[in-house]
């Protein structure tokens, strides 16, 4: 902690880029500092909390709703204060927006937090380097975002030719050119990037407020991306002093939760997963196979077209059981439910069913 102020760095970037991934190598490799982390979780079920749960010095989790738009309860204050606290002797704290939040509005909410032991320690935007070209067609305000960023992370370099790469990095920088732009596979970041140490800009980068800036400082950032130094907080209430968020990402989207205690059947789970809509875009989640040999809990991760489990064993505590959250555009619940659903099976499957999920296991 510098200067007896605790610095909180906002993670944002878009559904699937990689956000908890570069969290939790962060909270692994943590130089000692002892970090505490906001996740903010689009869905109801927390995937992303539970996920860090076990690393962070501290988690405070708000799940079905924006981060970005709780500011009818407060906004992001009472949840920083929380990890604040003396008592909590965190050093860091980290917010973890969801992916259709609007970064500049939770930079916003972090300058303006009244408690004197909070500064805030900048912006990381990761890209993901696979989807980005296809994300900004439609979303031409990830531009924004990016342009806002101190760090743009360039994740997934590992799955993109190596011109797909640079053509994305030049898109980048084109829409900012003073942050460093970092290509990475599986978010892999050196945490002196972030925690206060000088990188090849010459300047220092998050967790410290560069060169000592302040707020109004900060204001000036953001102008430079586009914002007007004169706005305020303009975008989070309108005239009327009520919430107004119809113009923010996360508002063309939605949620969908399945859970289950019952056994999921492998085969028909991934001819869900490679059959599923175009509107849901992101799937991520837990899930208990069951099957002899496989009781581990897999860990599901899947944008786009893109797939993957990964195995961990279940958490102590934590019952075996499936839980799983579907985000996109245009989702039909009704006809998501019963394809779900179909998948469940009150007895384990055979072990050859599984050949089905490893393909996709790494």
């Amino acid at each position: 902690m510098r200067n007896g102020r605790i610095p909180v760095l906002v993670l944002a970037g878009f559904l699937g880029s990689g956000k908890t991934t570069l969290l939790n190598h962060l909270l692994a490799n943590s130089l000692d500092l002892r970090i505490g982390v906001i996740v903010n979780d689009f869905g109801s079920v927390g995937v992303d909390a539970l996920l860090v749960g076990g690393q962070a010095d501290g988690v405070v989790s708000m799940g079905n709703g924006c981060l970005c738009c709780a500011v009818e309860e407060g906004g992001v204050g009472p949840m920083q204060d929380r990890l604040a606290r003396r008592r909590a002797g965190v050093d860091a704290i980290v917010i973890e927006a969801s992916g259709i939040a609007e970064p500049g509005v939770l930079v916003q909410l972090v300058l303006s937090c009244e408690n004197p032991r909070i500064t805030f320690g900048g912006l990381v935007e990761v890209v993901d380097a696979a989807e980005f070209e296809r994300t900004r067609a439609r979303h031409t305000e990830l531009d924004r975002h990016v342009g806002l960023a101190d760090l743009v992370v360039v994740n997934k370099a590992d799955r993109v030719a190596p011109a797909t790469l640079e053509r994305v990095q030049d898109l980048c920088r084109a829409v900012n050119g003073r942050a460093p732009i970092l290509a990475t596979s599986h978010c892999v970041v050196d945490p002196r990037l972030l925690f206060d140490i000088s990188v090849v800009t010459g300047r220092q980068l998050m967790l410290g407020q560069a060169n000592g800036a302040d707020s109004e400082d900060l204001d000036g950032h953001l102008d430079h991306s586009g914002h007007s130094s004169n706005a305020g907080h303009a975008g989070l209430t309108d005239d009327s002093g009520h919430s107004d968020h119809s113009d923010h990402m996360h508002a063309g989207y939605d949620a969908v939760s399945f859970v289950t205690d019952q056994p999921v059947d492998p085969r028909r789970l991934v001819q869900f997963l490679t059959e599923r809509p175009e509107g849901a875009y992101r799937i991520k989640g837990f899930i208990n196979f069951g099957v002899t040999g496989h009781r581990q809990r897999y860990v599901l991760h899947a944008v786009g077209r893109y797939l993957r489990f990964s195995r961990s064993p279940w958490p102590a505590g934590q019952s075996r059981h499936t839980a799983l959250e579907i985000i996109g555009s245009g989702l039909d619940r009704g006809a998501l439910g019963l394809a779900l659903g179909s998948c469940v099976r009150p007895e384990p499957a055979d072990g050859d069913a599984m050949l089905a999920v490893i393909r996709y296991t790494f």
